[in-house]
């Protein structure tokens, strides 16, 4: 009746606390050798992770060397010609969920000069050609589903403006893109131009508020914006007909 109440209310479950702790015993007897089999199945899997980790960075150099090229071609077409976008992938310092690379993005804007940062040396024109480069060539498989470029044509015109159209066009073809531009011959690419305008409705005090309008613009009038954007004078039968064939260039190119 001792052993009853030390250890449970009843023999029944006196019994089978007895049977439990046997199977501790026998477990607490064989810890040793437990340790080892532990020890052993850690270091396989060590030499797992780390066999795949080398794995993985020799794909990465792989894949970073053939992005990085193809980007800089992208970046010639971009108004960029001696660009080149430089990936690095390096040892890190420790193996992590990711693997045991340190990768970074460096942009060398003209031959012989030193590679920075993406995000240190680049300006902001600079920053949005090189992302719609590296999107133009990732376009099929990369998830993001809407793309915002400001600047991304800055410094630019002729040509090169109308390259920068066609690659936001064949961007456009994968995913959403808004672009925020002034130039005629990136504009004439848009599936949907949009118009945004500034006015300042002035008080009887002098002072005023600022209001921004935006607005969809049909066929026709997208053409009386392109020439106003081309020569200042959406009237001119000129600028109109310019306007015309900055379209039609544009359809035609994208219907290819």
């Amino acid at each position: 009746s001792v052993l009853v109440r030390k250890y449970a209310p009843s023999i029944d479950e006196v019994l089978a606390w007895q049977e439990d702790a046997v199977k501790r015993l026998l477990e607490l007897s064989g810890d040793s050798s437990r340790v080892e089999e532990l020890d052993d199945v850690i270091d396989g899997l060590d030499r797992q992770v780390h066999e795949l980790a080398d794995a993985l960075s020799s794909l990465r150099r792989a894949a970073a060397e053939s992005l990085a090229e193809k980007v800089s071609d992208e970046l010639t077409a971009l108004a960029m010609p001696d660009a080149q976008l430089l990936i690095e992938v390096t040892p890190a310092e420790a193996l992590t969920l990711h693997g045991a690379d340190d990768i970074a993005f460096n942009l060398q804007p003209h031959p012989g000069s030193a590679p920075r940062a993406l995000g240190k040396g680049a300006s902001g024109g600079e920053l949005s050609r090189v992302m719609l480069a590296i999107e133009v060539v990732l376009a099929a498989v990369d998830p993001v589903p809407t793309f915002v470029f400001d600047e991304v044509d800055a410094g630019v015109g002729g040509k090169a403006a109308v390259e920068i159209g066609r690659r936001l066009a064949m961007l456009a073809e994968h995913v959403q893109v808004i672009v925020v531009t002034h130039l005629p011959q990136v504009a004439a690419f848009a599936a949907r131009h949009i118009r945004v305008t500034k006015n300042v409705s002035r008080d009887g005090d002098g002072g005023g508020v600022t209001a921004s309008d935006v607005e969809v613009l049909p066929d026709d009038e997208r053409v009386r914006e392109l020439a106003r954007m081309l020569a200042g004078q959406e009237d001119s039968a000129s600028a109109r007909a310019h306007a015309e064939e900055l379209l039609a260039d544009a359809a035609r190119t994208s219907a290819r």
